[in-house]
This record gives C-alpha cells, structure tokens and sequence, in this order.
C-alpha cells in the first residue's frame, strides 16, 4: 500500500516537471507500468487484497466485485511474475496505454502449479489538465491471461 501512495505522490511531482530523487523511474515511463505488474503480484503474495485491487485504479478491476477478486486468490500460496520483452505502447482519446507481457506461475494451496501467459495493458491519463494524481499513475486497465500446460 505504501508503494501505490509512493507513486500517486511522484506522479504529481512529475506532472508539474520536478524531479524528485526518491521517485525512481518517471511515472510516465514503461517502467513505471512494470512496477505496477509487479506490485499486483506482490500484493497479492502478501495476502495484501486492497493493494491488489487498488493496482487496478480507484474503482478495482471492471466487472467484479472487491469480495470476488480476493475470492479468487483464496487458495493462492504464491505467484511469481515474469516479465516478457516490452514494446513501446500507443495513445489515445487522452490516455496512454503500455502493453507489458507476462508468464506467471502460481502454487496453489494443495502445492498445485498453475502456469499462466498472456498481457496487462496498462492504462494512465496523459497529462491533462485537472487530472488527479490517481489519474497520472499507471494502473492496470485490462488482463487477458490464459492458462499453459
């Protein structure tokens, strides 16, 4: 959780064009898209629930409900995430979006492993004017994932 708030924070700062040591990597950058991925994961390896769901914007991810989303994690032990090659991503109608391919592995409870490959596209306002820090910062804005023998 501290880490999203880190982050929301820097966005500010960067839209404003400060630079901020402490920040790491610009917020408008892909690597800043990465670091929400891996903070998902994180989250969700911590039994960390809002975290998670807060990685996927103000509102949680589209279609499910806050009960549902930690639901689905409920026999979860541990999630690994790697990162595919990165391709710059596109904008459009005010927003950026960045493409960050991922293999995931997960353990399950009863020690099963589950593989998964697929994409998050990740979603941020492109520096309009009034947008909230919230706005400003990467969150995931959809997941197509499918699961690999």
């Amino acid at each position: 959780m501290i880490e999203s708030e880190i982050a929301r924070s820097c966005a500010l700062f960067y839209n404003n064009d400060a630079s901020v040591a402490d920040c790491g990597p610009s917020p408008k950058s892909i690597q800043a898209a990465v670091a929400v991925v891996r903070r998902y994961y994180s989250a969700i390896n911590a039994h960390d629930y809002d975290t998670a769901w807060k990685q996927w914007g103000e509102s949680g991810q589209p279609g499910q409900t806050r009960a549902r989303f930690e639901a689905g994690f409920a026999h979860t032990r541990e999630a690994r995430v790697t990162i595919g090659q990165l391709q710059r991503g596109g904008a459009g109608a005010g927003s950026i979006y960045q493409p960050v391919p991922v293999a995931v592995e997960a353990k399950l409870d009863d020690g099963t492993r589950q593989r998964f490959r697929g994409v998050y596209v990740l979603r941020r306002v492109n520096n309009v004017d009034g947008a909230s820090a919230a706005q400003l910062q990467w969150h995931i804005g959809s997941a197509q994932l499918r699961r690999i023998p």
